[in-house]
């Protein structure tokens, strides 16, 4: 299990920009040379490995705008524009299933957005049973199919559909319960709405239920953050992730209806992290990594102590050895040794589904160096060690001579004690696992050249 020690000074050393590496190379290397021919290649060289399957969907619906948010969303009361939307993923869902071998079975699923539960129980019902003809889902003792649900937008029978079709896993949007910091950020949830969604799922029998917090937020204390963590405890979630609000205005249009003076400052948001993370620990969760958090029992936790943890566009997962087929607008893929994105503009978007097109309009095709630093990156980030042997093993090379500039720089982090360094591997130090973005991005071949960066700070 992973401990974890908060080093201060370490951390305002090291806290700059860097990726999240919920891929690597990361989604600002995708190219529009990429082209749908690209992508039908991958699929069927992955076709003749037989890898099971993992299926995004993104629903970018939301009735109301947090002006935190930085996701791809559309914000609408419209109800009635969830139908003709749906309608092409369906088409969708057709165009890629030709794709690929019928005998693939699909391990993990998961709706994400914007809002998944805006649209009708109705439509649930419609989008599950249309992914089933054209997919080969599992049953509940094999899947991972899990959804991204905001209290809001959800009751008792919502909970009960949802696990009705097939879902057995949640994710609940929280961020504060603090009436002053909900308000600041248009994103009103009494906390009786969060705790009636989590019994309404036990009573479900959902497998796992996670909730995500954010620190940094306007008007955000340690005392209010810390009445809030409270409350999420006696809650119990299985998982919890514990976000850094990254205010970039210039960015995410919303964010600019946030006032920069009220918020947090670096040491307050310091103070705020640390204080999360000892009462986490002492409440008996485990540090996954980033900013997750798992119960020892945990899927997360086991996977990570087996070395098998891995991470996607989803986060940390339990699923390596599936290929994930992208859905609906914005939505990324990842099928072989390939990245493929759909169009952000929904017009554009639909006009490639009603011409009968996938709506992939940029990608990125891994290179034989991609596949090792992926590898790399991956192994650290996930597991916090790393064996050369392994690496080595794997793709052929010797490290100390392929990554020779790498461990050169990789000796001052050690130095400052972020990780040990020997011939046969590196270990995260415990001071250095809040850090491990910053040890990764020395591996970043694509940062090393100084292409184009737009990332949030590391903490």
């Amino acid at each position: 299990m992973s401990d974890i020690i908060f080093d201060s000074d370490l951390i305002r050393r090291y806290d700059k920009a860097g990726p999240r590496y919920t891929s690597y190379p990361t989604a600002v290397q995708f190219h529009t040379d990429f082209s749908v021919d690209d992508y039908k290649a991958q699929v069927a060289a992955s076709n003749a490995t037989g890898r099971d399957l993992s299926l995004y969907f993104h629903i970018p619906f939301c009735d109301t705008i947090c002006f935190f948010c930085g996701c791809n969303k559309i914000s609408t009361k419209d109800r009635s524009k969830a139908e003709p939307y749906l309608r092409r993923v369906y088409k969708e869902l057709a165009l890629q299933s030709e794709l690929f071998d019928p005998q693939r079975k699909v391990r993990q699923l998961h709706w994400g957005g914007g809002t998944p539960t805006f649209i009708s129980h109705d439509e649930m019902r419609e989008l599950m049973n249309m992914t089933r003809r054209y997919f080969n889902l599992v049953d509940d003792s094999e899947g991972e199919y899990s959804i991204e649900i905001d209290p809001r937008e959800a009751t008792a029978e919502t909970i009960a559909i949802l696990r009705e079709v097939g879902f057995n896993r949640m994710s609940l949007g929280v961020q504060d319960f603090d009436p002053t910091v909900q308000k600041a950020v248009n994103r009103i949830q009494p906390e009786e709405q969060t705790y009636a969604v989590i019994e309404a799922a036990r009573k479900e029998g959902f497998h796992s239920v996670s909730m995500d917090l954010i620190y940094g937020l306007p008007h955000q204390s340690l005392a209010t953050f810390s009445a809030t963590l409270e409350k999420v405890l006696q809650m119990n979630p299985d998982r919890l992730s514990v976000f850094n609000y990254a205010h970039l205005p210039q960015m995410f249009k919303p964010q600019r209806r946030i006032n920069e003076a009220d918020l947090p400052s670096p040491d307050e948001k310091l103070v705020i992290l640390k204080s999360t993370i000892d009462t986490l620990i002492k409440a008996g969760y485990v540090y996954i990594g980033m900013d997750h958090f798992a119960k020892p029992d945990d899927e997360l936790a086991i996977a990570q102590d087996n070395g098998l943890l891995y991470r996607n566009f989803q986060g940390y997962s339990t699923h390596a050895d599936c290929d994930l087929v992208a859905l609906g607008v914005t939505s990324i893929g990842k099928v072989g040794d390939c990245f493929a994105q759909n169009f952000k503009p929904m017009d554009e978007y639909t006009a490639r589904i009603d011409n009968n097109e996938l709506a992939i309009f940029r990608g990125f095709t891994l290179s034989a160096d991609d596949k090792l630093r992926q590898a790399v990156i991956n192994q650290l980030i996930c597991n916090f060690v790393l064996n050369f042997a392994e690496i080595e093993q794997k793709f052929n090379i010797r490290f100390a001579d392929y990554f020779k500039v790498e461990l050169e720089e990789l000796a001052s982090m050690r130095d400052d004690g972020l990780l040990e360094l020997d011939a046969e591997k590196i270990t995260v130090s415990s001071s250095g696992k809040l850090l491990i973005r910053n040890i990764c991005m020395v591996f970043d071949i694509y940062l090393r050249n100084k292409t184009e960066q737009r990332f949030s700070k590391v903490i």
